[in-house]
C-alpha cells in the first residue's frame, strides 16, 4: 500500500509496535527446553491481549500464530512438539493485522551457549537489514536493496536466499511488489515511491542460496542444511531515511 494520510501512518504505526513488541517478548521468553508450539502460544496471547489478529492464520490458513523456524530452516515453520535446544538458532516471524492494516516483522535469536559462527551470522544479517534500509529513498530502484546486502553478505562469505524476498505490506499482508530480491538484480529497476510501505528483509545463510520446500507443505529449508538467519522490518519509504515502522 501506499501512505495517503495521517489515519494511515497512525494505524500502521500502533500495529508495526505491536508485531515489533511481541517480537520482543517471545525472544525473551525464548529458552532451551521450551517446545516451539508454547513460544508460539506465547505471541499468540501477547497479540491478543493487544487486539491483533495472526495474519498468516488470518490469511493463509497457517497452523500457527507465528512461525517459528529452527537452525537450517529458513521460513515457515510450523510451531509444534519440537523442543529448542541449547546452541540452536530460532528465527520468530510476526505478522499481525489490527483495524484492516498489517505489520510484518521478524528476528533470529541463539539460544545459549552462543557460537562464534551464530553470532556473526547473526551480527552479519543484522548489519545486512541496516543498510538495505539506510539505502532506500523514493526515487530509487527496488535493485538499491539487494546491493546494500550484498556489499555486506559477500565480503562475509554468506549465501543470501534468492526466494525469500521483501514484499509489499499494508492493508494485507502481501501485497506488489512481490519478490522484492534481497541479492542485486539489474532488473529490479522498479522505482520505490514516497508512501510505499513494504519489509526488508535479508535471509542470510553459511552456504545454500536457495530453500527446498518440507513435506509439511509450508517450511522452508536450505538445500545444504546450513545454518540461515533472518531479520525483517516493515518500513515506509520517504526522500530521506524509511519509517521502520515495526522498530521498537
Amino acid at each position: 500500500m501506499s501512505i495517503d494520510n495521517e489515519q494511515d501512518l497512525i494505524a500502521l504505526m500502533r500495529i508495526g509496535r505491536i508485531v515489533g513488541l511481541t517480537l520482543q517478548h517471545m525472544g525473551a521468553a525464548l529458552e532451551p527446553g521450551m517446545t516451539t508450539k508454547e513460544l508460539d502460544d506465547i505471541g499468540a496471547k501477547f497479540l491478543e491481549e493487544h487486539g491483533a489478529r495472526s495474519a498468516p492464520m488470518l490469511t493463509y490458513k497457517f497452523p500457527g500464530h507465528t512461525c517459528i523456524s529452527i537452525n537450517d530452516e529458513a521460513a515457515h515453520g510450523i510451531p509444534g512438539d519440537r523442543v529448542i535446544q541449547a546452541g540452536d538458532l530460532v528465527n520468530i516471524d510476526v505478522s499481525a493485522e489490527l483495524g484492516g492494516y498489517y505489520g510484518d516483522t521478524g528476528g533470529s535469536f541463539a539460544v545459549p551457549p552462543v557460537t562464534k559462527e551464530n553470532q556473526r551470522l547473526l551480527d552479519t544479517t543484522r548489519a545486512a537489514l541496516d543498510a538495505a534500509t539506510n539505502a532506500v529513498r523514493a526515487g530509487l530502484p527496488l535493485n538499491v536493496i539487494g546491493k546494500a546486502i550484498e556489499k555486506i553478505a559477500r565480503p562475509a562469505g554468506y549465501g543470501i536466499l534468492r526466494e525469500l524476498g521483501g514484499h509489499g505490506v499494508g492493508r494485507s499482508l502481501h501485497e506488489p511488489p512481490h519478490a522484492i530480491p534481497h541479492y542485486f538484480n539489474p532488473r529490479a529497476r522498479q522505482r520505490l515511491n514516497e508512501g510505499m510501505v513494504m519489509t526488508i528483509e535479508p535471509f542470510l545463510t553459511t552456504g545454500a542460496i536457495h530453500v527446498k520446500t518440507d513435506e509439511d507443505g509450508w517450511t522452508l529449508r536450505t538445500t545444504d542444511g546450513s545454518l540461515s538467519a533472518q531479520y525483517e522490518h516493515t518500513v515506509i519509504i520517504t526522500k530521506g531515511k524509511p519509517i521502520l515502522v515495526t522498530a521498537v
